[in-house]
C-alpha cells in the first residue's frame, strides 16, 4: 500500500451528554439519529444481524453531506462498551467511490470535570488515486453530527 495514498485523520468534539448516552444512541439506536440531526442523517437500516448495536451487524446510513444525498453501508467490527469505542469498516456507499478502504472508529470518554464527554473520531483510509482529497470535510461533518446528538441528548425527555 502506497504511503501517499494511505491516511489517518483524527478529530474530537466536546458534547454535553454522557459517553453512555452518546454510545447508546449512535450504536444501539442509530435509527433515532434523525431526531437529533435530520438535516444531516435521514435514517438507517439494519441489513444483517439480529439487532443494531451488535458485533457483526451491517448497517446502512442515509445521510446528506456537502449538500448531496449519500449512503454508507458498514460492518461493525469492534464494540467495547467499557470504553464506548466502536469500529466500522465501510462495505458499500459513496465513500468507496473515492477510497479503496475506509474504517471509522469513535470513542466517547467522560470530560475531566465529569460534565459531558469528548467524542473522538479516527479515520483510516486508502485513496484510490492522488487526486482524491483527504476526508477533512467528512470529519467536520461527523464532529457536527456528534455535537448535534450531544445537544439533543442533553435536552432530556420532552414534556
Amino acid at each position: 500500500m502506497s504511503s501517499s495514498l494511505s491516511g489517518k485523520l483524527e478529530g474530537s468534539v466536546e458534547i454535553d451528554s454522557s459517553p453512555e448516552d452518546f454510545h447508546e444512541m449512535f450504536f444501539h439506536r442509530p435509527h433515532h439519529m434523525p431526531n437529533a440531526c435530520a438535516d444531516k442523517v435521514q435514517g438507517c437500516d439494519l441489513h444483517e444481524g439480529d439487532a443494531y448495536g451488535e458485533h457483526g451487524a451491517v448497517v446502512c446510513f442515509r445521510y446528506t453531506h456537502d449538500g448531496k444525498a449519500k449512503t454508507a453501508k458498514h460492518l461493525v467490527e469492534v464494540d467495547d462498551p467499557t470504553t464506548h469505542t466502536v469500529r466500522y469498516n465501510m462495505l458499500e456507499g459513496d465513500l468507496l467511490e473515492e477510497y479503496k478502504n475506509f474504517v471509522l472508529t469513535y470513542t466517547a470518554t467522560p470530560k475531566p470535570d465529569g460534565k459531558g464527554s469528548i467524542v473522538k473520531w479516527v479515520f483510516e483510509y486508502e485513496k484510490l488515486h492522488e487526486g482524491i482529497p483527504h476526508p477533512e470535510s467528512l470529519m467536520d461533518y461527523l464532529l457536527s453530527v456528534s455535537k448535534d446528538m450531544g445537544d439533543h441528548l442533553s435536552e432530556g425527555p420532552k414534556a
